[in-house]
Formats: C-alpha cells, sequence, structure tokens
C-alpha cells in the first residue's frame, strides 16, 4: 500500500478541513485517549500529535515513535518547517512546524482553539525538528 508523500499536506485532490474530526489523520502508538495522549504522556496538557518526516506516520511522543518503529527518528529539516506536521489533539487542526514553534515560543497552545499544550515538549523539539 503507497504511502502518500510525507510533504505532501493534504493528500491529493482534497482540500484538508484542519477542524473536521473525520479527517484527523490516524495516530498509532501507546495512544490512550481521543485526543492524542498517550502511555507516556497522559497529562491533561498532552494534547499533541506528529509526523515523523521519517516514516509518514503520526505518533502522540517520540517514545510511541519508537517502541513502534526499527529506525531512528529524523528530524524536520529546517527548510521543510511549513509542512503540516502536527495535530491538535483537541480540536483536529493540523499545524505546520513554523504555527507550532511560534505558538509555542510565546504560550504553547493550539493557534487554532486555544487548547494549552504541554510546555515540557519543548525539550523533545531537537529529535523532532532542526533548529
Amino acid at each position: 500500500m503507497a504511502r502518500a508523500d510525507s510533504r505532501t499536506d493534504p493528500p491529493r485532490g482534497r482540500q484538508a478541513d484542519p477542524h473536521d474530526a473525520d479527517r484527523r489523520p490516524a495516530v498509532v502508538g501507546a495512544v490512550v485517549d481521543a485526543q492524542t495522549r498517550c502511555a507516556h504522556y497522559a497529562g491533561a496538557l498532552d494534547v499533541v500529535a506528529i509526523r515523523f518526516r521519517c516514516c509518514d506516520r503520526w505518533y502522540p511522543c517520540l517514545h510511541c515513535h519508537d517502541a513502534a518503529e526499527e529506525h531512528a527518528p529524523v528530524p524536520w529539516p529546517r527548510a521543510e518547517h511549513d509542512a503540516a506536521a502536527l495535530l491538535c489533539g483537541v480540536c483536529g487542526a493540523r499545524l505546520t512546524i513554523r504555527a507550532y514553534l511560534a505558538a509555542d515560543a510565546v504560550r504553547p497552545a493550539c493557534p487554532a482553539c486555544g487548547a494549552a499544550f504541554n510546555p515540557g515538549c519543548r525539550k523533545h523539539h531537537p529529535a523532532y525538528f532542526e533548529s
């Protein structure tokens, strides 16, 4: 089965509606709830999933990726920070890396719905994004 190109979002022929829960990508791993909390991070603010560049799969966290994949994560290059690679587990909005990092620098929250994100996620940024 062919997967969509990791740099193509939305899939060809369809416009993405970032708020349509029916079009949310499948988040895999040790997911605990519908807001993308997982077995590793299940706090009230742990509501962000990331599309990993290396495998084009959505995971709640680095640990979920590592448990499921046989390869090391590959950070998104700075030149690709316009990729929609983050998902707000509250409203379903797909965020570009650039928008996520900008919101995180001010107040970690979804720019679409205002749901607060865990500020502790910053310590994992080097594994996800080139700076």
